[in-house]
């Protein structure tokens, strides 16, 4: 067991230290996109599935940010373990004018062609009504997203990690009461249903907008990062960051796309199927938040660790970090069971919408073990030791050649039980969990940033 589990008790409670406040903060995000659903739930299916969808397309911007962010950490976390805040803050700027340049695109695109996008999605024009009130009120998100999601993934890079927790907390209250404010229509203002979510969701992301630049760019003092940096020369960076950060972009991106791919099987399956799904794909990621945790620890570790040129030290905390994944995959299993019935029945829900959803979460708890281990090997560990160019093809490549083709026949062709296409839409997390364990054992992912 000890050539499984790294024994030296600083390292766990490192491991601790960073992915606890990372948990603590899912949480909080995917209770307020709980919250958002069963605020909804109470005016309909309709109601949800647009919200579901639409977030979607939201999400493909998310990953991109996480994707940027996550390149980024990738030199910021060695350069933070080497001692070099020089590079460090150039890295930070370029990531910040690519974010928003990114952003002003996606920003436009949401606000010129809201019903083009819904029409990706489901041919439901019910749904695709709610989704284009809901796309219009959402579009500045994007640009908020843009710097604050960033930053908060460099931030956990160099161990700041405390204030994207209280960014997260203060955002749930202010998302949770403008939610009950706008959806409802208390407090005297309008019952805007739908459109008072998004309108809750841009408020709460103001807010952690503020705290978070707020924080980086006035108050903090480790990596002293200033207004003035945002305009520095940085080109003799460019280079390496996108060495490093572009195969990252590319993997995260093709990957959203490819998550939406099914969304857009999913949402062409039935209206039934879509608001089971959208009733479980939040419970989904409640359950998976010690994975995020733990895959943010792996990461920073691993790329601090050999930012001391530590390779060796790297390989056996890699080895930690992957058998850590599968137990708590194995835990999150267990959860997911024990909460199935309480989260399905609290939904105004037909029949047949609640029995998919059951199949559904029986699916997920099998899955979700496989989605925990690579999660930790390709968010995490491999990640963090610079591997990204072979990570991109892991990403895509068995998402895009398996799971996307064999869900399309389960869904709309073979017409499965919704058990296996569930199964089948995420086969290539088992897939991947099987190729990257052959990596880790390679030590072919270790490279140092020069």
């Amino acid at each position: 067991m000890h050539k499984i589990f790294v024994r030296d008790k600083n390292f766990y409670k490192l491991i601790l230290t960073l992915a606890i406040p990372v948990v603590l903060q899912n949480m909080i995000t995917i209770g307020v996109n709980i919250m958002d659903t069963m605020m909804l739930g109470s005016y309909g299916e309709v109601q949800i599935s647009g919200s579901s969808l639409a977030n979607e397309f939201i999400n493909i911007f998310q990953i991109l940010c996480m994707g940027m962010g996550g390149g980024a950490a990738v030199l910021t976390a060695q350069y933070w373990g080497r001692g070099d805040v020089g590079s460090l803050k150039k890295v930070v700027t370029i990531m910040l004018r690519v974010g928003v340049a990114v952003a002003a695109a996606f920003a436009l695109v949401t606000w010129i062609w809201p019903d083009a996008l819904m029409r990706l999605y489901t041919p439901d024009a019910a749904i695709i009504e709610k989704g284009v009130l809901y796309f219009r009120i959402s579009a500045p998100c994007y640009l908020l997203m843009a710097v604050s999601l960033t930053l908060t993934i460099v931030l956990r890079s160099v161990h700041l990690v405390r204030l994207p927790l209280i960014a997260a907390i203060v955002s749930f209250v202010v998302n949770i009461f403008f939610n009950w404010v706008f959806i409802f229509g208390n407090l005297g203002a309008p019952e805007m249903q739908i459109e008072g979510a998004a309108l809750g969701t841009l408020l709460a992301r103001i807010a952690e907008f503020g705290i978070i630049v707020g924080y980086f760019l006035f108050a903090d003092q480790r990596v002293g990062y200033r207004l003035r940096d945002l305009v520095a020369k940085c080109g003799d960076h460019v280079r390496v960051f996108f060495t490093y950060s572009l195969p990252v972009i590319v993997s995260d991106t093709l990957l959203a796309l490819g998550n939406n791919m099914v969304a857009i099987i999913v949402g062409h399956i039935g209206a039934s199927f879509v608001a089971a799904n959208a009733i479980i794909a939040q419970t989904v990621k409640l359950s998976t938040v010690f994975n995020q945790g733990l895959s943010n620890a792996a990461s920073i570790v691993t790329g601090n660790t050999l930012g001391k040129g530590e390779r060796e030290t790297a390989y056996r905390q890699g080895v930690s970090f992957t058998a850590l994944s599968v137990l708590i995959g194995l835990a999150a299993a267990g959860i997911l069971l024990a909460i199935t019935p309480a989260i399905i029945n609290g939904f105004n829900i037909t029949q047949e919408t609640r029995d998919i959803a059951y199949q559904l979460m029986m699916a997920v708890s099998v899955m979700v073990i496989f989605q925990t281990m690579q999660g930790v090997l390709t968010k995490g560990v491999l990640r963090g030791g610079g591997d990204t160019k072979f990570l991109m093809i892991a990403d895509v490549a068995f998402l895009w050649l398996a799971s996307v083709p064999l869900g399309y026949l389960a869904g709309l062709v073979w017409s499965w039980p919704p058990f296996w296409i569930y199964t089948a839409l995420k086969i290539d997390w088992a897939i991947k969990s099987i190729w990257c364990l052959f990596r880790l054992k390679s030590k072919k992912w270790i490279r140092v940033v020069e």
